[in-house]
């Protein structure tokens, strides 16, 4: 899809993905699959990103769902099941280590701040929260 389409251009950030995670079998997979994606895939995925957002971010406008709540945790679980869906198997172990960049990265940060302030912190949260939830 083009940038023009999402605002969004992975180009000016695959040097570092690759610096960062090149070596590891989930970044392989992740450019395995999303090389053959056109512009119907990539539209799913936005869409479905975003209804995940929003809905991450009206339960934290609502006030009353912690991110350990069965809503916000079930929530995540669909985020994770996106992340697999779409690009590389992404076990609850590693969902949680993703979730840290969330508020660690300022640019993970904005992006979540954006739909509402402290939604970086309930999404991650919540993350944790599920991944404790399936631990064994």
């Amino acid at each position: 899809m083009a940038m023009a389409e999402t605002g969004f251009d992975p180009s000016l950030y695959e040097d570092e993905a690759e610096r960062r995670w090149g070596a590891n079998t989930e970044y392989q997979e992740s450019m395995r699959r999303t090389r053959r994606y056109g512009d119907d895939d990539w539209s799913a995925i936005k869409t479905e990103s975003e209804s995940l957002t929003g809905s991450l971010a009206a339960l934290l406008a609502e006030g009353v769902e912690p991110p350990d709540g069965d809503a916000a945790m079930d929530l995540a679980e669909a985020h994770r099941r996106h992340i697999e869906r779409w690009f590389y198997p992404c076990g609850h172990a590693l969902h949680a280590c993703l979730a840290a960049m969330y508020t660690d990265d300022p640019r993970f940060t904005a992006y979540f701040e954006a739909h509402g302030a402290g939604l970086a912190t309930f999404v991650r949260d919540a993350i944790v929260a599920n991944a404790a939830r399936y631990a064994d």
